[in-house]
């Protein structure tokens, strides 16, 4: 039986090397790392500089618009082409609805997106919601790098562009700006906020940590399956974030914004496909 078990193992690695998955894993582990550490430049340029709210929101808008629209021009497509139609609805549902009901009954499952959503009191009392805002946001980053690394390995696949490592990269930014400035906002000393905002975002690479696990192990049809219940929760963040900049300021920067996101995936995936 170990034997047996040893000879499965190694026909799986062998498989995935044929199948350029031990690239795709590479890359996606890279896109990992490079997320993580534009969350921390985020961070980082909070804790050192006043950033206004209205360059925040124009922010978190346009990485919203990204998000919607790599789910629109990315990775429905594929997944409508790869799974059954109830799958794919079955998936895409799942993923907006873990989002959303994290968001209501845990914490809001996105600093960025929330981020017109926390006043002073909110700021006031960190320490009484400090807990449940680590474990919705690290279960949020844990599955941006699940899906840069199933991604990498769809594209080496041939089948997703680069619009998905440019929608996560650009979200992460607000996402690093937001969350540190909630934890300095809350009292916490520079370096002791980074380092939290450190700590929350290394999720990141957990998550591409788990997906270097999953990729040798799944058959495609479950990596579709994932990558269109990611596009469920892309789904939400990107209206949870128009909703909530909408609410609390000016419309037109907020809809400028959040378009020239969706129509800037669509332009890079345009000339993906052209070339």
């Amino acid at each position: 039986m170990e034997n047996a078990s040893t000879f499965a193992k190694v026909v799986r690695w062998q498989d995935l090397q044929e199948s350029g998955g031990v690239q795709g894993i590479g890359v996606g582990m890279t896109r990992a790392l490079l997320a993580f550490i534009l969350a921390m430049l985020g961070g980082l340029i909070s804790s050192l500089t006043a950033v206004s709210h209205t360059r925040l929101c124009r922010l978190i808008s346009l990485a919203a618009g990204m998000l919607f629209g790599v789910t629109l021009f990315s990775i429905f497509p594929e997944a409508v082409s790869a799974l059954p139609p109830v799958q794919f609805v079955v998936a895409l549902v799942s993923g907006y609805s873990v989002f959303l009901l994290i968001s209501r009954y845990v914490f809001h499952i996105c600093p960025a997106c929330a981020a017109s959503h926390f006043d002073e009191a909110a700021t006031r009392r960190f320490s009484e919601i400090a807990a449940v805002m680590i474990i919705a946001l690290g279960l949020h980053s844990t599955m941006d790098g699940m899906a840069l690394v199933l991604g990498a390995d769809a594209e080496i696949r041939g089948r997703l562009g680069l619009t998905l490592l440019l929608a996560v990269c650009v979200h992460k930014i607000p996402e690093g700006l937001a969350l540190c400035s909630l934890l300095l906002a809350a009292g916490f000393q520079r370096l002791t906020a980074l380092a939290w905002t450190a700590a929350v975002e290394s999720t990141t690479i957990l998550g591409g940590a788990i997906g270097l696990w999953a990729v040798p192990r799944l058959s495609h049809f479950w990596l579709d399956i994932f990558l269109a219940h990611v596009g469920g929760g892309f789904v939400f963040l990107a209206v949870h974030a128009m909703v909530g900049e909408l609410i609390k300021h000016s419309r037109i920067p907020v809809l400028v914004s959040f378009a020239v996101g969706v129509l800037s995936v669509g332009a890079v995936e345009l000339v993906l496909h052209i070339l």
